[in-house]
């Protein structure tokens, strides 16, 4: 297992869906205090994981140690690989990001284009032709719904985090009940994508059951489903709770807090998954 390379991978992702998320969502429909500032500090921490994870993929493509590796292998991932390209992309457009931090809905824009930059450093570049562009498409559908899922989660744990008081119950129940339309639209995108990406990498029920692959894709699918009933949770009981006039706020609050607090341990934990997943051959690899 390289946990190196994983534990990179997954703060990569950590950060640019935040990033995304957070800069997206805040800077058109729920505004944030000192937001730029926190899509300046993700663009900046995104540009040094990259970083990291450049040196950490030369070294495993030059099968050599992390501080053996030389200017010139760096110079040759960069220039000579789809992945190193797509790496150039990336910094470029999160310095873009820390530019146009004060802008937020354009610094979502240069976000979204250092995530989808993920996808050529995944599975779906494996593929060439109309299928590989299928899977690359899939791929960046879903980054761009995750994203924006992860974002509003870290925008009601920021703030169910606190205690509450009238105006922060009114703030919080704005949130979640403006989500819910877009909520419906992400899950739909995360289960075509979905479809999309384990039809072309597990191939059959076999490739599910019989493969470290398929199993961690399994259990992936049950943690997406308890972040669906959670979400279904919040959307048609607890969210509304939040604005019964003869109800118990305090205690709504306080379900309600709960339930995103599982939701986001599952978002995290399929996370970790995907970074996992990434250093793994695919079942359809073997056939």
């Amino acid at each position: 297992m390289d946990l190196p390379g994983i534990a990179l991978r997954f703060a990569l992702f950590v950060d640019l869906l935040l990033l995304v998320g957070i800069a997206g969502y805040a800077g058109w429909r729920h505004p944030v205090a000192r937001l730029p500032w926190i899509v300046a500090m993700l663009a900046i921490v995104g540009m040094l994981l990259s970083a990291a994870g450049l040196v950490v993929l030369a070294a495993g493509m030059a099968g050599t140690a992390i501080g053996d590796v030389d200017r010139t292998t760096l110079e040759m991932v960069v220039t000579a690989t789809a992945v190193g390209r797509s790496w150039v992309v990336r910094i470029v457009a999160l310095c873009v990001a820390v530019a146009l931090a004060a802008r937020p809905r354009l610094a979502a824009l240069a976000g979204a284009v250092a995530l989808a930059t993920l996808a050529w450093g995944g599975h779906g570049a494996m593929d060439e032709g109309v299928i590989g562009r299928v899977h690359l498409v899939a791929d960046i559908v879903h980054l761009f719904a995750a994203a924006l899922w992860i974002g509003v989660l870290a925008l009601l744990c920021a703030l169910l985090v606190r205690l509450p008081d009238p105006s922060r119950i009114a703030r919080t129940h704005r949130l979640a009940s403006g989500f819910a339309g877009l909520g419906t639209v992400l899950v739909v995108a995360i289960v075509a994508s979905g479809i999309v990406n384990a039809w072309l990498l597990v191939g059959g029920f076999g490739g599910l059951t019989g493969t470290l692959y398929g199993r961690l894709l399994l259990v992936k699918l049950m943690l997406f489903a308890a972040m669906l009933c959670l979400a279904a949770l919040n959307r048609f009981r607890l969210t509304p709770a939040l604005a019964l006039p003869t109800g118990d706020p305090a205690s709504a609050w306080r379900g309600l807090r709960a339930s995103v607090a599982v939701e986001t341990g599952c978002g995290i934990a399929i996370l970790a998954l995907v970074a996992w997943l990434g250093t793994l051959a695919p079942p359809v690899a073997g056939l």
